[in-house]
């Protein structure tokens, strides 16, 4: 390939794989010639050169849950542009396997996306130390972070409740240890207190349509409305309500905070929040990339969930 391109090996080795040390226009002749041969680097001699691997760990808690579909996705078309691979690794909001796992991954990729973590700060942190980290959905002091700001959204969403003159409103939330439902559930209570309302927190809760069911029936009976952590929790919800009798929203109003394809299919259709979670995938992967090239960041990215109002939330029977 080297003599295609009339260059010495040294020159093409670095054409490929630290163009920046070389004119543009050899860097083109190189890459020409490449793409005439077929020719594609080998991974290990790149490693060997580079001394990165082009592998990126992402640990995700779950793939049972479709909320995260989408972020694989958006990370998994982002890692191509960067000419990088994706390890994905499941943990199951299980603190211990996330630590191994990461652990495992970091002997071989250049870098690690962690979705919503449930480790300590403290580990996070340790673990940022010691090898290019960004976290989705969890912050950390100075760590590198993107965060689909579904605590605004679900301000938004809270306000439309109050405005319909909703003042008793469940919140069923997520799964032990959530940071992101920690955040959800500190501005939904304060938020409710200025405003004169209340709200009734169930859970924590695993964000499944089962659990959805079983919190439909203990929601309080003063609840007028009720705020779902996830799709799931809400279909769930849906189903456990309509068993009972219950019909919304002419009963009691519902909203998630995440937005399934299926909840603008149900009866009626569910209010939630539209939360970017390709942009969020694609994003961490452009965040980490930025990382193993030396261009380190301290810094939060916030991406902003839009609520999508229908059918499922109207004034409560007393109004």
């Amino acid at each position: 390939m080297a003599r295609e391109a009339g260059v010495s090996k040294a020159t093409a080795s670095r054409a490929l794989q630290r163009p920046d040390m070389v004119a543009e226009a050899t860097r083109q002749r190189v890459q020409e010639a490449a793409e005439r041969l077929g020719f594609q680097p080998n991974a290990a001699a790149r490693a060997l050169t580079t001394g990165r691997t082009g592998l990126m760990g992402l640990i995700v808690p779950t793939l049972s849950n479709p909320f995260f579909a989408p972020l694989v996705i958006g990370a998994q078309q982002a890692a191509e542009d960067t000419e990088s691979h994706l390890l994905i690794a499941v943990s199951e909001y299980d603190a211990e396997r996330e630590a191994a796992l990461a652990d495992r991954l970091s002997e071989q990729a250049d870098g690690l996306i962690m979705v919503t973590p449930v480790g300590s700060d403290a580990a996070l942190r340790e673990r940022g130390r010691r090898r290019p980290l960004v976290l989705v959905d969890r912050q950390v002091g100075r760590l590198p972070a993107v965060v689909a700001d579904t605590v605004a959204g679900l301000a938004e969403l809270l306000d439309h409740l109050l405005a319909l003159g909703h003042r008793d409103i469940a919140y069923v939330s997520g799964p032990a240890g959530s940071w992101a439902d920690e955040q959800r559930r500190a501005m939904l209570t304060a938020r409710a207190s200025d405003a004169g309302a209340r709200i009734h927190v169930l859970g924590p809760l695993p964000p499944t349509f089962d659990a959805g069911i079983e919190a439909s029936a203990a929601l309080p009976d003063a609840a007028t409305a009720a705020l779902a952590y996830n799709s799931y929790l809400a279909l769930g919800l849906l189903h456990g309500l309509g068993v009972a009798g219950r019909r919304v929203p002419e009963d009691i109003s519902l909203a998630a905070a995440d937005d399934l394809s299926t909840l603008s299919a149900t009866t009626p259709p569910v209010t939630a929040l539209d939360v970017p979670l390709q942009a969020v995938g694609t994003l961490a992967v452009t965040r980490l990339h930025e990382l193993i090239t030396g261009h380190r960041r301290t810094v939060t990215s916030r991406l902003p969930a839009a609520p999508v109002l229908r059918a499922s939330t109207a004034p409560p029977r007393s109004l």
